[in-house]
């Protein structure tokens, strides 16, 4: 098994965490993109790799190759004419009906086809199992006054880091109702505004982790031990990997979101599995979300894991 690891860390992980929860022993392909990537290919090729990544393929060919994002989708069809059966996540551009299983977030409205599996939100690489060793190695943070709300921030997609004022205004709305915040910043996220968010923590028990800290990264700890979470909707995949935990969702609009991320947020609110950040904090009861080992199984139910 092959997964095809594009360049952006969250496109990556989502065909990474379904090779993790598959328990098979998988290759990781590191992709490195030339300008030819950019073409919307109607046929199987792998003229987007840049030389090196290309010269990097070579046979034996997988039997099952894992890819993610549309850049990737061309690749995954010519190992498809060498004998490799395809799992795709999001949508692939041209092509669609080639791949043996589409996974495909329902927010992107996809149409009923026979190998195609709409998902809340998108796959990732926590697992309800790391979540609990995740809650063991990181106990200490149950000595932190409750309730604990884990705040995570992201950032403008296509931007350089979050409005300074847009991360204060967040900390000050869940300190408000937070006995203790956990709060992490991404790399999207920017210097300037986690320390506009440092600020506006200072007065409150808290724990902030900022982007590129030394030491362990507490993300998954603070996910274990919530009790709740808010996530800013710009992160398709802090949202995601939230869904794993047993703790109510509260979504934040940070301001310039496009119509894909609100139809994310509308599906998970449809779903009962989060609320904007205007309804907390009153609880509510949703069950954990793993969409990752559901598409798992699917793939075992389907026979396209090889044996062995």
């Amino acid at each position: 098994m092959w997964v095809l690891a594009d360049p952006r860390a969250g496109t990556a992980a989502q065909a990474l965490g379904i090779a993790e929860r598959l328990g098979a022993p998988f290759r990781a392909l590191a992709l490195e993109w030339g300008p030819l990537a950019r073409l919307p290919w109607p046929w199987p090729t792998r003229a987007g790799l840049a030389p090196a990544a290309r010269g990097a393929l070579r046979p034996p060919w997988p039997r099952l190759v894992l890819s993610a994002g549309r850049r990737s989708a061309p690749l995954a069809l010519w190992l498809a004419r060498r004998g490799a059966r395809t799992v795709h996540c999001m949508r692939p551009g041209l092509g669609a009906a080639r791949f043996d299983l589409l996974v495909l977030g329902r927010h992107d409205a996809p149409p009923p086809a026979p190998n195609v599996l709409p998902i809340l939100g998108a796959t990732h690489r926590l697992s309800p199992a790391g979540l609990a060793a995740a809650r063991a190695a990181w106990a200490a943070l149950s000595a932190l006054p409750a309730p604990r709300v884990a705040l995570l921030l992201g950032g403008p997609v296509r931007a350089e880091g979050m409005a300074p004022e847009v991360a204060a205004s967040l900390g000050r709305r869940v300190g408000g109702f937070a006995g203790s915040v956990l709060a992490t910043a991404s790399r999207r996220t920017g210097r300037a505004a986690t320390e506009a968010l440092a600020a506006a923590l200072a007065p409150l028990p808290h724990l902030l982790f900022r982007w590129g800290d030394a030491g362990p990264n507490p993300f998954l700890g603070f996910l274990a031990w919530a009790d709740a979470v808010v996530v800013t909707g710009d992160s398709v995949s802090m949202l995601s990997e939230a869904l794993v935990t047993a703790a109510p969702v509260f979504v934040a609009d940070p301001g310039g979101l496009g119509r894909r991320h609100r139809a994310l947020h509308d599906s998970l609110y449809a779903a009962g599995q989060a609320r904007p950040l205007a309804a907390a904090p009153a609880p509510f009861a949703r069950a954990p979300l793993d969409e990752t080992g559901r598409v798992a199984a699917e793939i075992r139910a389907r026979g396209l894991l090889p044996p062995g």
